[in-house]
């Protein structure tokens, strides 16, 4: 086998994800494998299985990269969630779970050396976590994207002691807060194949940061399965209250924006501390998922119209500015007319900034797959065109609402001829609108102060006032 071992990676899914994939690229390259997305003797392809398109995309990907001669490795979500039958249906590929992670480069060199590899039977991982959640910190169970240490008397090739290596470039990256979550929500197989939840320690978060910043990093994006559930595995149900303040001081660090809130755990403390501490953004990224009391029981969740405006209004008073986004699941089982409507009549009461639409789709292992009462697939589609054109008419009605208001927008690209694009404080990375200036001279990663002076769709376009 030649010395000099080449691996892409290809990240699908989430930004979840994109850290689990950093995290594989440095143990690869701690293992003596060097990435090269032209001519690679290896391709990772880190899958999604979370709904019926993100798989299609998965396998899709997958036989394109095994088109290209080189071979390939499904990892991931999907490939961790179906093992031996996805490796049945797709030989093209060698299927890996999330327990290979710690020896990839070892799995990758079987690979290479065409020496076959058994791939695993699909196992609920919750059950490799204790039920009590202040337990799960002496168990050993490896946990994706978490930064285990490397095998004894290995180190990495370069760079610092973070088991990470960015993939791509640009002022913003994802800090992974916890994997798994303990919710059982009746349409979601996540918890089956991620696990329990299981939260970082402070101190490792506050050091990939530095590191982070150290990349030129200039605002960290704090992911997980359910953000408001941090800590309670630590034993204190405060720690993202108290962990915020301390990221914010990170030196280089100039934003600290927070995803993935459940409505139902969302403490005052926590509205006060993302709304009110500097160089955390104001910006509440809340899984709604419905607005019917009656469909949300039926999820296995909870809240109601009134339940949600409350929120909604208990944000703004602290925070009149702040962006918040949401996620809605259109044509669950037994989903009636009257339900559908109340959710509409809920986004035009709710002033949203981003509202994705999704449709139904049944996902084996979950409790709602027995679900009586489902709804023809033409129905489902027909409910998600018009919440879509809603939600589109809602969102640009918000955005022209901006227009006037004072943005701090940072620079992520430039897109020639004067022009560039960044976000403001109530925008997201990749899901939400962005924010576009004139000017000379910028480049990414700086901050400019502007105020907005238009808007098309989602997105707004601004004039610079001052660049910080």
């Amino acid at each position: 086998m030649s010395s000099r071992r080449t691996v892409s990676l290809i990240t699908l899914g989430c930004a979840r994800n994109e850290v689990d994939s950093e995290e594989l690229a440095a143990r690869l390259e701690a293992a003596g494998w060097q990435t090269d997305d032209d001519n690679p003797d290896v391709v990772v392809v880190n899958t999604c299985g979370f709904i019926d398109s993100a798989k299609k995309d998965s396998i899709d990907t997958l036989l394109a990269a095994a088109d290209s001669g080189a071979k390939v490795v499904a990892a991931g979500c999907m490939a961790e969630r179906y093992g031996a039958q996805l490796a049945d249906a797709l030989p093209e590929a060698t299927v890996i779970s999330f327990d290979d992670y710690a020896e990839i480069g070892q799995r990758l060199d079987d690979v290479l050396a065409g020496r076959p590899l058994v791939p695993h039977s699909p196992r609920d991982r919750r059950t490799l976590l204790p039920i009590t959640p202040v337990e799960r910190s002496a168990a050993r169970a490896h946990i994706p994207g978490h930064g285990d240490a490397l095998p004894e008397g290995v180190a990495p090739a370069s760079g610092p002691r973070t088991l990470r290596k960015r993939l791509t470039g640009g002022p913003v990256a994802s800090l992974k807060l916890a994997s798994g979550c303990d919710r059982r929500c009746t349409f979601c197989a996540i918890p089956a194949f991620r696990g329990s939840y299981i939260s970082r320690r402070p101190e490792d978060l506050l050091a990939e940061a530095a590191w982070l910043a150290d990349q030129g990093v200039k605002e960290l994006v704090l992911v997980s399965e359910n953000s408001t559930s941090y800590g309670k595995d630590l034993g204190d149900l405060r720690a993202l209250e108290k962990l915020l303040p301390r990221l914010a001081a990170t030196e280089g660090i100039e934003r600290i924006r927070v995803s993935y809130l459940q409505p139902a755990e969302l403490r005052p403390g926590l509205l006060d501390v993302i709304a009110s501490t500097e160089k955390v953004a104001p910006y509440f990224d809340l899984s709604f998922q419905h607005a019917s009391g009656t469909v949300l029981r039926r999820m296995r969740r909870f809240g109601d119209p009134k339940r949600f405006l409350d929120l909604l209004a208990q944000i703004r008073e602290r925070a009149p500015e702040a962006g918040i986004r949401s996620n809605f699941i259109v044509g669950f089982p037994g989903e009636t007319q009257e339900e559908f409507e109340e959710l509409m009549g809920f986004l035009e009461e709710a002033r949203l900034d981003v509202i994705g639409v999704f449709g139904y789709s049944d996902e084996e292992g979950t409790e709602a797959y027995g679900f009586e009462g489902k709804l023809d697939q033409d129905v489902i589609d027909e409910r998600v065109a018009t919440l879509t054109e809603l939600a589109e008419e809602l969102t640009a009605q918000r955005a022209e609402e901006r227009i006037g208001t004072e943005l701090e927008v940072l620079i992520e690209e430039d897109l020639g001829d004067g022009g560039y694009e960044g976000r403001a404080a109530h925008q997201g990375p990749e899901v939400d609108g962005a924010v576009t200036v004139q000017g000379i001279g910028l480049v990414p990663g700086q901050i400019v102060q502007a105020v907005a002076v238009d808007s098309e769709g989602v997105d707004l376009i601004a004039r610079i006032k001052a660049v910080t």
